[in-house]
């Protein structure tokens, strides 16, 4: 298995493997993101993703032979229960509502994939009722999604609009340095909270860069 989905569509077997790319990048991440949360958090970003990952890895044997749908879902459910804080419900929320997008689907275009990316973030901003500049992973997931149907109505190939989603999303990550937190326990600290990177924004990036890595065929 490359990782690499063929131009057209995205298999079963290409969602697997970005998962457990991304499980993958969160591990080698859990130190940085646990540090930007210590900064403006609880500092436990990175060990709860970490292990929420761990559990959607171990979950993902049992879903080999399953749906995209339904490893989508087993991945939100893996992730609500395991992982603590704020992010468990948010990521789970994520996936879930992906899994709603991809119902029926035995494999996706990249048209299907936008429209799974943009269910996902409405849901995340539904659940966490944050919306662009209030310096969350919102702030990382809107300007992947708005980039990738502009690639998409521009006609840029598969992996051009995969990295142009991708580069959007750092982008949107970078875009929270600056920004006053609005939402969660970064906005306990006020104008303190500025110079921070958001931990959410950051790890929603490493998400999105996760799917175009894997699917671009760059691991």
């Amino acid at each position: 298995m490359s990782g690499a989905p063929s131009t057209s569509t995205i298999s079963h077997e290409d969602v697997l493997a970005w998962l457990r790319v991304y499980a993958q990048v969160i591990a080698d991440n859990r130190g940085y993101l646990t540090d930007l949360d210590a900064a403006i958090g609880d500092a436990d970003h990175g060990a709860n993703m970490d292990r929420g990952f761990k559990a959607v890895i171990a979950k993902l044997m049992d879903t080999a032979d399953k749906d995209i749908s339904t490893t989508l879902r087993t991945v939100g459910m893996a992730l609500i229960s395991t992982v603590g804080g704020a992010a468990g419900p948010l990521y789970g929320t994520l996936f879930l509502q992906a899994s709603q997008a991809a119902a029926g689907k035995t494999a996706l275009t990249l048209s299907d994939w936008a429209t799974m990316l943009d269910a996902a973030t409405e849901g995340v901003i539904k659940r966490g009722k944050a919306g662009p500049g209030d310096k969350t992973m919102v702030d990382a997931l809107v300007p992947a999604v708005q980039a990738l149907k502009g690639a998409i109505a521009a006609g840029q190939s598969f992996p051009e609009a995969l990295q142009s989603s991708a580069r959007a999303a750092e982008h949107g990550m970078q875009s929270t340095l600056p920004l006053i937190a609005h939402k969660g326990r970064a906005s306990y600290l006020g104008e303190r909270s500025a110079g921070h990177l958001d931990p959410g924004a950051t790890s929603s990036y490493l998400l999105i860069k996760a799917a175009a890595d894997t699917w671009a065929g760059s691991y």
